[in-house]
């Protein structure tokens, strides 16, 4: 299968100007940096290529408050600092979701409790970032519905992937009250950034029904949705498609999903995209196989910013070692050398 994938592989050129992030009039492109990568080799790559930047992990709760009574805005005051040097363009990825601190996990935590630190943490976020004109987007809410279409929800102790947050509790037609409490916030609070609805997994027909359904029932309410998300993490679990097993179809999905986003007046945004490896014995054949797929995503997504705003994300820009997952691929390699992908672009990035 993979050696048909490669023998299959058109190069679909693409046009960027230098030090732009806009490919077409609606495409932007860029990618994440992590706090600890500021001033560094890797974000000096960036600089070369990109000026959309999502921060990796420095505007989540768990860095920004840590701990009860505890905040602590240094390391996205710097990565704001960085983009405001560099005219960059900011998209904001500290959602509620599983990405909470520890002790908001905590199994003895009430719905009260964490009803009081979901409208702390959401107001001071909104109020901070709505004063930085580098900030576009915003990430609302993350990774809120499981495959099968459920909600995801808490589980016992604090070191799973869980969602604490439905604890809260449902309204009067089952819909959680923590995602309409923060995009109510958020569209009280941050007027001038637009409002994402990010969400991971592949394209599981009750997952994004309930994304569809969840969108319309939290503008009904009078609050804004400007966008949704989608991860890309290529091949993460079985449940993921991976763009492998059956090409065109996992493309149209994706198609039809960006389709439904910009005719409900949805930016559509590719918010992580990388490619996981489970181990490097076919590095080689793997990597030609991720820029077949990264060309077809890229073309597609190119062809889409005709009918709305279209943005690419890629997570991370290096090689990324997860225990138990394996290595997931970007654009450049462990080493930071360009790999296939981003020969792929380079076209579009010189």
């Amino acid at each position: 299968m993979k050696n048909y994938l490669i023998l299959t592989y058109i190069f679909l050129p693409l046009i960027l100007h230098s030090q732009q992030s806009t490919l077409l009039d609606n495409f932007t492109i860029g990618a994440a940096l992590n706090y600890n990568e500021l001033n560094t080799q890797k974000s000096n790559l960036f600089l070369k290529d990109f000026t959309y930047l999502t921060p990796a992990n420095a505007a989540k709760q768990k860095a920004v408050h840590p701990k009860p009574n505890t905040w602590n805005w240094t390391k996205i005051n710097e990565m704001l600092d960085f983009a405001n040097l560099h005219n960059l363009d900011l998209r904001i990825h500290g959602p509620i979701g599983p990405q909470s601190s520890k002790w908001i996990k905590d199994d003895l935590r009430t719905s009260d409790e964490l009803m009081l630190n979901l409208v702390e943490f959401m107001t001071e976020s909104c109020i901070k970032f709505s004063k930085e004109p580098s900030v576009k987007w915003m990430d609302v809410v993350n990774e809120t519905i499981l495959t099968n279409g459920e909600w995801h929800g808490p589980k016992p102790g604090n070191n799973k992937w869980e969602n604490p947050w439905l604890k809260i509790g449902l309204d009067e037609n089952e819909f959680p009250i923590y995602i309409l409490k923060s995009f109510e916030i958020a569209t009280e609070l941050a007027p001038n950034i637009s409002l994402v609805f990010n969400q991971n997994a592949g394209f599981q027909p009750r997952l994004w029904d309930k994304l569809k359904y969840s969108i319309k029932y939290i503008r009904s309410k009078g609050y804004r949705v400007d966008g949704i998300g989608w991860q890309g993490h290529l091949l993460l679990s079985k449940s993921t498609y991976g763009f492998v097993n059956d090409i065109e179809k996992e493309i149209q999905d994706l198609s039809n999903l960006i389709d439904w986003a910009h005719q409900n007046d949805l930016d559509f945004h590719v918010t992580e995209l990388d490619y996981l490896v489970k181990d490097k014995s076919n590095l080689k054949i793997d990597l030609l196989e991720q820029k077949m797929i990264y060309s077809r995503i890229i073309n597609l997504l190119k062809k889409k910013s005709k009918n709305g705003i279209v943005t690419l994300n890629f997570w991370d820009m290096g090689e990324r070692y997860k225990k138990g997952k394996g290595y997931f691929q970007s654009i450049y390699s462990k080493d930071l050398k360009p790999n296939p992908s981003y020969n792929l672009i380079k076209n579009i990035l010189k």
